[in-house]
């Protein structure tokens, strides 16, 4: 049992990392980006949702009708977006505003509901809890570290709740502002793609 936990848990945050594996949610990989702190705040946005959603499903495998189960899947994850949605409102609104739209749209993030057919449907709540929180951390450790490449190369800084850099290049640097444009985050990402493809291979 402690082996499959272990397996279900891990995998997410390598052979199967959503943006860079799964090649999955690129719409908000792509457009929220442009720092740290949006990555991280997406990413758990995203776990807490990932989690929650597996849980209850799974839970109610055997009593959701088959004909019916994409419908009930959606309103299972609506239910805890709008939690997150409330919850951001109150504690961290800045960063509600600065992710707008994207934060609603988890509801029909192809991770969340592609978790929901492939894997908690079909699995007991401990096992899909810990795919919920593998895949959720990895995707979190995605947008991260998207963030901080497009937020060091375009900025020359990296920021951390509250809006103070945590760490900056210095005056000598001048920041390359492509790369926390739109285009920017498709280069950014082919090249973290590569990367990661390379490591793979080896």
């Amino acid at each position: 049992m402690a082996q499959s936990l272990a397996k279900e848990f891990t995998k997410g945050l390598w052979a199967e990392i959503p943006p860079f594996r799964l090649v999955l949610g690129l719409c908000p990989t792509l457009a929220v980006t442009k720092t740290v702190e949006n990555g991280i705040g997406m990413g758990l946005a995203t776990t807490f949702v990932l989690v929650f959603s597996n849980l209850l499903i799974s839970i109610l495998r055997n009593a959701i009708p088959p004909k019916v189960r994409i419908a009930c899947y959606i309103v299972i994850i609506a239910t805890f977006v709008t939690i997150v949605e409330l919850v951001m409102q109150a504690f961290t609104y800045p960063l509600f505003l600065t992710l707008g739209i994207f934060i609603p749209l988890i509801v029909v993030n192809c991770i969340v509901l592609g978790r929901a057919e492939a894997f908690a449907s079909k699995n007991t709540p401990v096992l899909a809890v810990a795919d919920g929180l593998g895949i959720g951390i990895g995707f979190t450790l995605s947008l991260a570290s998207l963030g901080a490449v497009r937020e060091l190369i375009g900025a020359g800084t990296i920021t951390i709740w509250g809006g103070n850099p945590v760490f900056a290049v210095g005056d000598w640097y001048h920041p390359f502002s492509f790369m926390v444009e739109a285009p920017g985050a498709f280069v950014a990402l082919g090249l973290m793609l590569a990367c990661m493809n390379l490591i793979g291979k080896k």
